[in-house]
């Protein structure tokens, strides 16, 4: 009985069979027999085995959740560099939220019903660009974002935005807020913030 390919074999012969066609997110997905992790399978290929997969941060022509392979040549593969400690340390800087659109692990899948949401680490600069695997080049992200299904990352709320609405809510959502902010900043030493309000006096 001949051996069950795997994901990643399956995404590599789609790929290179639709040579210059834009592949759709769902198209790979299925391709891959509904793997969770066929994100970081695409990943892999292009980072680890030099295939150059392209996607909307390489083209601006491709939408996010668009792949393209124009050539079968492959570019020099990268090592996996993030350690154990450095991918540790990333997720507790960021409170374990996807820096992209805001969700936390363990929140509801909004795009995979049933599933929890799941973080992973994503390159501010990639790596094909040059980018390192320094924590000061890497955040937390969670799958859906780093595999491009969400469209875009909502515009963050200026502080008075954001203060006004924390004190706009109930009680226990603002206690909520409280005991997240309290845990995030426990180890760590808080400066005055300037008021962005310009004082009235003369």
């Amino acid at each position: 009985m001949p051996r069950q390919k795997s994901s990643k074999q399956r995404l590599l012969d789609h790929l290179l069979a639709n040579i210059g066609r834009v592949i759709e997110a769902k198209e790979l997905q299925e391709i891959s027999g509904w793997a969770a992790e066929w994100g970081r399978r695409i990943r892999e290929l292009r980072d680890e085995q030099g295939y150059q997969i392209l996607s909307h941060k390489d083209r601006a022509d491709l939408k996010p959740g668009q792949y393209l392979i124009e050539t079968t040549k492959r570019k020099p593969a990268f090592e996996r560099g993030v350690s154990k400690e450095t991918r540790a340390y990333v997720f507790e800087r960021n409170g374990y939220t996807c820096q992209m659109c805001g969700v936390a692990a363990g929140d509801a899948d909004y795009f995979h019903p049933g599933r929890t949401v799941r973080l992973t680490l994503g390159h501010i600069l990639d790596k094909s660009k040059g980018g390192e695997d320094t924590p000061s080049n890497l955040r937390a992200v969670c799958t859906n974002c780093n595999e491009g299904l969400q469209n875009a990352a909502p515009q963050k709320p200026d502080r008075i935005h954001l203060l006004a609405q924390i004190r706009r809510a109930a009680i226990e959502d603002q206690q909520a807020v409280f005991i997240w902010l309290t845990g995030k900043f426990k180890n760590q030493k808080i400066a005055p913030v300037k008021s962005k309000v310009k004082s009235s006096r003369a």
